[in-house]
């Protein structure tokens, strides 16, 4: 099978992508995997890093304020988008895919629409629970479109093609027991609470984290383990100055970023977060409590839904960006703290959400899509 992949942009977007790939590539050992994003773009490192090919086309996202700067931005955005069909068509007659699959990202909708004009079958992955704009618009024309959740339905008006299969990880997430994660991490046993703040850092997590540790100190016996983004390697420490906390205590971890990410999830009790799709999707895989704190800057408020989708399963907390402080959430974990059976039965509601299978749904999808004839399956996998 060759297969050609539009991805770009964001983590959300792209890992899913290489997810797919991959699954596609291990069960598929003779097919042919071409990405296509923006040359610049965080999926050139990525995509190469993980050892495939890479084609890139300059585009631009379209720019919602209206302001002189961005009117001069929509008209390159534009122009590039115009640009981008001609290359997209001399690429897909040169590598002849026998699907066009699409993840999100600038380049995705004009790869896919080129696709099908072209009578190239084309599947999209929308990895949110509020489609964006490119998968609306796909939606009309793909053959295939895969769904994060069911509440993606409520938001598209084409719903035959679609598909629930969850967010593909490129990995199996390592389930580990508590206190053997805990070991590995050098922790004391003790309630364990995992916090995110961010990759910028200097948000309103961190500021209400920083007064949940002084609670936790004053508790005694819990463990913190905090990722305070690379802006907050200036401001988290003085925050920490600020509410007394001793940064010396062996019951807390602070990272500028966590490189062991499953074994610190598989360590909590709970986790507070962002609500990004595919932390979402590491959050259910290994069926752990959440508080989420959608990022309000996000696309469409898209975290926002994200986060809806697990509230409304009772799987996690959902406290918007403006109205969450420390005496907030001091008190929503002194609750939990307590109710450790309400805690175990929204891990399990998270757990039971997961779909880990989700990459193998979809390729057996894909497969379905271009003919059996097309794929030469490795029998051990």
């Amino acid at each position: 099978m060759r297969a050609l992949i539009a991805a770009g942009g964001t983590a959300g977007h792209i890992n899913p992508a290489l997810a797919i790939a991959d699954k596609i590539v291990n069960v598929l050992p003779e097919s042919k995997v071409l990405f296509v994003g923006t040359p610049n773009g965080m999926e050139s490192r990525l995509v190469k890093k993980a050892g495939y090919d890479f084609y890139g086309i300059k585009m631009a996202g379209i720019q919602r304020g209206l302001s002189f700067a961005n009117i001069k931005r929509n008209v390159k955005a534009a122009y590039y988008y115009g640009a981008a069909f001609p290359q997209v068509k001399r690429l897909i007659n040169e590598f002849r895919p026998d699907v066009c699959i699409g993840t999100g990202g600038y380049v995705c909708g004009a790869v896919l629409r080129e696709a099908a004009k072209l009578g190239v079958k084309t599947a999209t992955h929308e990895s949110n629970s509020f489609p964006g704009i490119t998968t609306k618009l796909l939606t009309k024309t793909a053959d295939k479109v895969f769904l994060f959740s069911e509440d993606c339905l409520a938001h598209l008006k084409h719903t035959e093609n679609c598909i629930i299969t969850g967010n593909p990880l490129r990995n199996n997430v390592p389930i580990e027991e508590k206190h053997i994660a805990r070991e590995r991490l050098g922790l004391p046993e003790g309630f364990t609470i995992l916090s995110l703040g961010g990759s910028l850092g200097a948000n309103k997590i961190s500021a209400a984290v920083a007064e949940l540790m002084r609670w936790e100190q004053k508790k005694g016996g819990i463990n913190h383990i905090h990722s305070y983004g690379g802006n907050g390697r200036d401001t988290f420490g003085g925050l920490l100055e600020e509410n007394g906390v001793d940064k010396t205590s062996n019951r807390l971890i602070l990272k500028e970023y966590i490189d062991n990410m499953y074994t610190c999830m598989c360590a909590a009790d709970l986790i507070i977060s962002r609500a990004g799709s595919m932390t979402l999707t590491e959050i259910m895989a290994i069926g752990r409590p959440a508080v989420l704190v959608p990022f309000p800057q996000a696309t469409e408020n898209h975290q926002y839904y994200n986060a809806k989708t697990l509230a409304d399963a009772n799987a996690a907390l959902l406290r918007e960006d403006k109205d969450l402080d420390g005496k907030w959430l001091i008190q929503t974990v002194s609750d939990l703290y307590t109710d450790r059976a309400r805690l175990e039965i929204m891990g399990e509601n998270a757990r039971k959400m997961a779909k880990t299978n989700a990459a193998d749904v979809i390729l057996s999808e894909i497969i379905d899509l271009v003919g059996s004839e097309k794929c030469i399956v490795n029998s051990e996998k």
